[in-house]
């Protein structure tokens, strides 16, 4: 699959779950699923970088099913996922050996992921009646599936 492609998913990764792409993409380096490890993301692959993303990731799952929890449109929330899907997309571009082909293919996938998942969430829990839940949860797998299927199809 072209490094691009992977890229932009990376990026829709990142736009469903800011905490999510980074978390998947430093397990794929640690894994060595993504041949980073004389590339500037050769940090990412460290010992305790996949536990620290994967901890940060968790908190997110917890803190989106709060009800003050803001919308992931807002500007904060959006920069957020966009930056995430930039240094993601960046990653894979990086092994591929198109650190900025990476990058612009993870914003662009950021902004489809937030735009879409937002569109895609708010109309599942209008069909199943207002029921937020398990909408976000299913978000959450989806993201974790999706980031996971992207680190291991780059080599």
């Amino acid at each position: 699959m072209s490094i691009y492609i992977l890229a932009l998913l990376i990026g829709v990764v990142a736009g469903l779950r800011a905490m999510t792409a980074p978390a998947a993409v430093s397990i794929g380096a640690a894994l060595g699923w993504l041949p980073v490890s004389v590339t500037w993301a050769a940090f990412l692959a460290y010992r305790f970088t996949p536990y620290i993303f994967g901890v940060l990731a968790l908190i997110e799952f917890v803190t989106d099913q709060l009800p003050s929890t803001p919308s992931r449109k807002v500007p904060q929330q959006f920069g957020a996922r966009i930056v995430s899907g930039a240094f993601c997309g960046a990653v894979i571009g990086t092994t591929g050996g198109s650190l900025v082909g990476g990058l612009v293919a993870g914003v662009v996938g950021a902004v489809i992921g937030t735009l879409g998942g937002a569109e895609a969430r708010q109309r599942l829990v209008a069909a199943t009646g207002g029921r937020d839940l398990p909408i976000a949860l299913l978000e959450d797998v989806v993201a974790v599936l999706l980031g996971l299927f992207v680190v291991s199809s780059v080599i």
